[in-house]
């Protein structure tokens, strides 16, 4: 495992004077210059390394099984309900333990073996998908039910995504998180991509339950791998610590002192709460590019963001040498404003998966560049914590749009709300990167 030494924060003006320090790691390494399409290639130094690569390569099969599930929960509600509305309602059931989870397992993730609590919660993850087949089998077609699982999973996700996101710090130097974000970032949307065009296949063929159970048996490949990483016990280990809500407090203080932080948070709230348009997918598909066949329809939407965050990763070798994150956060927020507007408007469902496709490779830059900021601004004793506020934006934040555009859509129509959304999207970024320059100008 890769340990080096912590290295000064630059406080000149418009550097890194809103960041904390970066690590109890790595100086910065400079990626090696390429030449011709070599330097837009992503960079995989991260996979030369051995830990990285088992926690990296443990995603390729559960990204796939857990987006079947994505799939397969909104559409047997819509089946059963018949309404975006409910879609929605049952998103926001989870939306409360994911919340608390994240918070109370990012505190648990600075005070304990992250690779035990890993362990724990995959196995959780499981269960759950098995418990989801179950009812899907049983034929209960009842939502509470659904509603209840939705809760169990998410308050495990809640506990396991804080501790694995802040686990990358650890295994790669400083230098290489960018690197380490985009490729992580790239195969969970290749999983994104390939989950709702399998669910739209397999379902006329096997049956909606089956595709809970691949994702059960997916998520074994995923224990195995975190089983052989090494463990990372909490580094100050003369401290001892509870991973109580004093904890939690203590984090949301750092955030407060951290003007970047807070703000690289507002900006992907504002692109998932008031532009993400998920919740209206299954009504779309059903009435609006209903003559493309429903199924073709669903799974197009649903891979199409994906599809653009993929090819966005793919050729993410600049990333690496960018310096201004915060600029870069901004504009691609405004970009996927842009682009949700634009499928707004779209008769055509290939133009519609076109502008979804350009949100996706807008919501991959935005999604690298904040993680990045927050793995190399967070010492490693608050990494954890910031994970979990980091895990309720990114997984809250779509929950809380599927209420807002479940219901809009249902009161004005599904067209509307998603071009009031992206427009929304736009003009709050905007208004937030004049109002507030901190973010524009934070550089590394």
């Amino acid at each position: 495992m890769y340990r080096a030494t912590r290295t000064p924060v630059d406080t000149s003006e418009n550097s890194t004077a809103e960041r904390p320090d970066a690590d109890d790691g790595t100086a910065r390494q400079e990626p090696p210059r390429a030449r011709g399409w070599r330097r837009w290639a992503m960079d995989t130094r991260p996979l030369r390394r051995p830990a990285y690569r088992r926690l990296w390569t443990s995603t390729i099969v559960t990204a796939v099984g857990s987006q079947l599930t994505a799939v397969a929960v909104p559409k047997q509600i819509y089946d059963i309900t018949g309404s975006s509305a409910w879609v929605g309602y049952a998103s926001l059931a989870g939306l409360l333990p994911l919340m608390v989870f994240a918070l109370w397992g990012g505190a648990i993730a600075d005070t304990m073996d992250r690779r035990r609590l890993l362990l724990i919660t995959n196995t959780g993850i499981a269960v759950t998908s098995l418990l989801f087949w179950v009812q899907a089998v049983a034929g209960l077609d009842s939502v509470p039910v659904l509603m209840v699982l939705l809760a169990l999973q998410q308050a495990f996700f809640g506990l396991n995504s804080p501790a694995r996101t802040a686990s990358i710090a650890r295994l790669v130097p400083a230098g290489e998180l960018t690197a380490a974000n985009a490729l992580g970032s790239t195969v969970m949307q290749t999983g994104a991509v390939v989950g709702p065009m399998l669910a739209g296949a397999l379902i006329p063929v096997v049956g909606l339950p089956e595709l809970y159970l691949i994702d059960a048996v997916a998520l074994c490949a995923t224990l195995w791998a975190v089983y052989r990483l090494p463990p990372l016990p909490p580094l100050d280990s003369t401290v001892k610590r509870r991973a109580g809500w004093r904890e939690v407090a203590a984090g949301f203080r750092y955030i407060g002192l951290h003007k970047v932080l807070l703000l690289s948070f507002l900006a992907d709230i504002i692109a998932m709460v008031l532009g993400m348009p998920r919740a209206l997918f299954p009504q779309l598909a059903a009435e609006t590019y209903a003559p493309y066949g429903e199924g073709l329809a669903l799974g197009l939407l649903f891979a199409a963001i994906p599809v653009g965050a993929v090819l966005g990763g793919l050729f993410s070798g600049t990333f690496s040498r960018a310096r201004r994150h915060g600029l870069m956060v901004i504009a691609a927020v405004v970009a996927w404003g842009v682009a949700v507007t634009g499928f707004g408007l779209s008769d055509s469902l290939w133009i519609a998966a076109a502008f979804l496709a350009v949100a996706g490779v807008a919501d991959m830059v935005s999604m690298v560049f904040r993680g990045a900021i927050l793995l190399s601004a967070a010492t490693d004793e608050m990494r954890g914590r910031m994970q979990g506020v980091f895990t309720v934006v990114v997984a809250g934040g779509p929950r809380l749009a599927d209420v807002l555009h479940g219901t809009a859509g249902s009161a004005f129509g599904p067209r509307a709300a998603v071009v009031g959304g992206g427009l929304l999207v736009v003009a709050a970024t905007l208004l937030l990167a004049t109002v507030t320059p901190a973010l524009r100008r934070y550089r590394v």
